[in-house]
C-alpha cells in the first residue's frame, strides 16, 4: 500500500492469514513506457474477489493504460501483475478468456437488435448453441433487456446501450469485469440504475474494476485507488482515505457555510484571513478554515458584506476533498522537484 494509504484499526480486514482467497487482481510496480514517456510508473495495488474497485485520476493519468495491461492488451515495462490466478506476462490470451471488459468504446453494432447483438458476441465467445440460449436468457433478466430485445442499437437511450454493453461482456460468465467509465455520457437516472446492476452482480461474486471521474460513484466503491500522472497517490477504503492526515492538516478543519448567495459568498469567503481554501457545493461552501478561526466570527464577517448566512457547521471531508488535496500536495512536490532539478 502507498505511504499516503491508510486503514483505521477499527475497520477489519475482509480477510486474513491462511483463510484469505487470492485475490482477483495484484499489481506489482507496474510500469509502461513508450518511448522515452512513462506513462504508468511503479503502481502496485491489490484488488480481492467480490469488490467493486474504483480506479480514479485525471485525464491522461493512466487509467486505462493500466487496463489494458491487465488485460493483456498492452505490454508490461516493468513490475508483474497476476489475475484471476494468471500471470498477464505469459497468459495474456488465457487471463482474456477470463475476464469481461467493457472500454470507452464498446463495439455494439447499431444496425443489429439487441438480440443479434448479443447472440454475436456469443459467437465470438464460442458458446455452444445450447450454453448461448441460457446465457442469453441470463443476461437478459439480469439486466432488464427483456423489453428491449427486438430494437435496435442505434434506438437506444445512452442507459441502455451501456446495459447491453454490459450484457455482451459477460455472456462468457467472467468472475471478474473492467468497466472503463461505463457511465459517461448517460443521464443520472440511468447512472443510477446502472449501478445498482452492478451492486446486485457484486453480490453474487462478480468482481468489478471500475474507472469513473464522479466522485458519488466512487463514494459507492468498496475500494478506491487515484492515480495521478503516473503514479498511484492513494489507495484504500473511502472511509480510510477520509482519514489521512494530508486531507485536513493539522491546525484546520472543514466547514460547510450555508447561503442563498454561494457564488457572491465564495468571492468574499477567499479574502478572508483565515481561510485556506474554498470551493461551492451546491447552495453551500465547503471550506477549509484554520481551527482556532471563530465560527460566529466568520459569520459576523460574511454578515457585514451583506451575505445572508443560514449555518455554519464542521463537515466532515468527502472524497472529492480527499483527491484535490493530494492532488495540490503532488502538484506542490512535482514544483519542487523540478525546481531542484533546475538548480
Amino acid at each position: 500500500m502507498p505511504a499516503n494509504s491508510a486503514r483505521p484499526n477499527n475497520e477489519p480486514e475482509a480477510y486474513s492469514g491462511a483463510n484469505a482467497p487470492d485475490p482477483a487482481i495484484s499489481a506489482r510496480g507496474l510500469v509502461r513506457k513508450f518511448g522515452n514517456f512513462t506513462a504508468v510508473n511503479d503502481v502496485s495495488f491489490t484488488v480481492k474477489r467480490g469488490e467493486i474497485f474504483g480506479f480514479l485520476g485525471p485525464n491522461g493519468s493512466g487509467k486505462t493504460t493500466v487496463i489494458k495491461m491487465l488485460t493483456g492488451l498492452l505490454p508490461l515495462s516493468g513490475g508483474e501483475a497476476s489475475v484471476e490466478g494468471l500471470d498477464v506476462r505469459t497468459d495474456a490470451e488465457r487471463v482474456r478468456e477470463r475476464i469481461g471488459y467493457m472500454s470507452q468504446n464498446f463495439s455494439l453494432y447499431p444496425d443489429l437488435t439487441v438480440t443479434e447483438n448479443l447472440t454475436f458476441y456469443g459467437r465470438i465467445y464460442g458458446l455452444s448453441p445450447a450454453r448461448l440460449k441460457k446465457r442469453l436468457d441470463d443476461i437478459i433478466q439480469m439486466n432488464g433487456l427483456d423489453p428491449y430485445l427486438n430494437r435496435l442499437r442505434a434506438h437506444l437511450s445512452g442507459g441502455w446501450k451501456q446495459r447491453l454493453a454490459l450484457g455482451c461482456a459477460m455472456l462468457h460468465e467472467p468472475k471478474l469485469l473492467f468497466l472503463d467509465e461505463p457511465t459517461a455520457g448517460i443521464d443520472p437516472v440511468a447512472r443510477r440504475q446502472l449501478w445498482d446492476l452492478l451492486f446486485d452482480l457484486s453480490g453474487h461474486g462478480i468482481t468489478f474494476f471500475v474507472t469513473t471521474h464522479y466522485m458519488d460513484e466512487a463514494e459507492r466503491c468498496s475500494h478506491v485507488a487515484y492515480i495521478y500522472f503516473a503514479k498511484l497517490i492513494a489507495d484504500g477504503t473511502p472511509n480510510s482515505l477520509r482519514e489521512l492526515p494530508d486531507v485536513t492538516p493539522a491546525g484546520t478543519i472543514r466547514v460547510e457555510i450555508t447561503t442563498p448567495e454561494v457564488t457572491r459568498a465564495l468571492k468574499l469567503a477567499r479574502q478572508i484571513p483565515g481561510i485556506r481554501s474554498a470551493t461551492i457545493f451546491g447552495q453551500s461552501i465547503h471550506a477549509l478554515i484554520e481551527e482556532h478561526f471563530d465560527l460566529d466570527d466568520l459569520r459576523e464577517q460574511l454578515q457585514k458584506q451583506g451575505i445572508v448566512v443560514a449555518e455554519i457547521r464542521p463537515l466532515a471531508p468527502s472524497l472529492e476533498d480527499v483527491f484535490v488535496e493530494l492532488t495540490y500536495k503532488n502538484q506542490a512536490n512535482g514544483a519542487k522537484e523540478t525546481e531542484a532539478n533546475r538548480a
